[in-house]
């Protein structure tokens, strides 16, 4: 059912609240985005081995594995959240994603402490992955439990708008440092400066999240479900929750693909500068800030279902052709007018997704529901730019990972036409 809202506050009430919601959500993307874009030289530190592909796939493995700690922390932060209140689970989810940043900011090589290095930097992954798990969930439930009754949609879109705020700042950071160091010092320590930037931002954005208000939905819920309660409301809603995790699965395939993955594919594979396709990714991130609430405020007026069943049969038909035109006559324009599209689809889809989410999960465990069924996506969607590297190289093919993304696409339209059939969403 659709979450409760009541008496809303004056307008610029809401936009302060969702401002200071969606700012732990920019520090969790801004981490993964700096973490992969700079893949290579972290395998390079972390990770050396004779061949630098095995370094590079071991460096792409551990950003993956953030995501498999993701189902975990949204089960017991989420029930945290559900139980406590959005505020303090949001102050908690933030605390532990600055821990995580700070431990990769920080580590010394493998030169310099030997096996420690790597260690340490796995745990600052799963840190930062446990804390991510509950993260998405409680920040769009947060939203969504805010907005008018009929804006829903536009205000549950900023949570992944604001995801593409950090991507264009990472981006445009990282373009600067390429730009200004040489690459050797680039190689050595200048890879560290955006974790350290991360860093300088954490006591801000504490203090942002510390002056949130509760939800007036959580406030006047006279039952706080303890943990066992919360499994047991995902036990009976697992069709549910396995449906949400299926709509998400081209969420995450297509967004990781198109900002984490895009440096890596445009160097490697096609081997254009690093410089021009960082300045892709942030192309990309301007386009999925604009298209996010769009989209979203156009599920308002035309329901979610029209939008989710167009863009997974577009993604499904189209993203492999794209690819192959581009790997075929490979060059900066190419590269951004395939990225610009997958984009659109992307935040199309992604724009309407969300806040179905919220719509369909249980109003007792929604935090929990939905972000554990979030987050087993990412645990598939997390290994994409590992996935993509992988089958370029088992097949040949570099556009092989348009066949990833077409998955992807079928699982989501998959899941959207059972819910269609089941007509269980309580749209409004």
């Amino acid at each position: 059912m659709p979450p409760n809202t009541t008496t809303q506050p004056p307008q610029q009430s809401l936009l302060k609240a969702v401002l200071r919601v969606v700012s732990g959500n920019f520090l969790e993307m801004y981490d993964f985005q700096v973490y992969a874009f700079y893949a290579t030289d972290i395998a390079r530190t972390f990770f050396p081995n004779k061949s630098a592909f095995v370094s590079l796939m071991v460096s792409l493995a551990t950003f993956g594995a953030g995501f498999l700690m993701r189902p975990l922390g949204a089960i017991v932060l989420g029930a945290y959240i559900d139980r406590h209140g959005r505020k303090q689970g949001l102050i908690l989810t933030l605390s532990l994603m600055a821990l995580g940043i700070l431990l990769i900011a920080c580590v010394p090589s493998y030169n310099h402490i030997g096996i420690l290095a790597p260690l340490l930097v796995m745990s600052g992954r799963l840190i930062q992955g446990f804390s991510a798990g509950a993260e998405l969930g409680a920040v769009s439930v947060y939203l969504s439990e805010i907005a008018p009754p009929n804006r829903r949609g536009f205000f549950v879109s900023w949570q992944s708008a604001s995801q593409q705020v950090a991507v264009v700042f990472a981006a445009l950071l990282g373009a600067a440092l390429s730009t200004g160091l040489p690459h050797s010092e680039m190689t050595q320590w200048g890879w560290r400066i955006p974790f350290l930037v991360g860093c300088l931002l954490v006591p801000f954005l504490l203090l942002i999240r510390r002056s949130l208000q509760e939800t007036e939905a959580f406030q006047t819920r006279k039952k706080k479900p303890d943990l066992g309660e919360l499994l047991k409301s995902i036990g009976i809603n697992w069709r549910i929750v396995t449906l949400g995790m299926m709509m998400v699965v081209m969420t995450t395939v297509s967004f990781y693909f198109i900002t984490s993955y895009t440096p890596t594919f445009g160097k490697h594979e096609l081997h254009l500068s690093e410089t021009a396709s960082l300045l892709v990714t942030v192309c990309v991130g301007l386009s999925n800030l604009f298209w996010l609430p769009v989209m979203g405020a156009l599920s308002d007026r035309v329901g979610r279902r029209p939008l989710l069943l167009t863009f997974t049969t577009g993604t499904l038909l189209t993203s492999y052709l794209a690819l192959t035109w581009l790997v075929h006559a490979p060059s900066f324009g190419h590269l951004l007018l395939v990225e610009l599209w997958l984009s659109f689809l992307y935040a199309s889809y992604n724009g309407a997704m969300v806040v179905w989410l919220t719509e369909i999960m249980p109003a007792e465990a929604r935090t929990s529901s939905l972000s554990l069924a979030y987050s087993l996506a990412t645990t598939l969607g997390g290994f994409t730019p590992f996935i993509a590297t992988y089958m370029i190289h088992a097949t040949g093919n570099k556009a092989s990972p348009g066949v990833w993304l077409s998955l992807a696409a079928a699982c989501s339209l998959t899941a959207v036409l059972i819910l269609n059939r089941q007509n269980q969403p309580n749209e409004s």
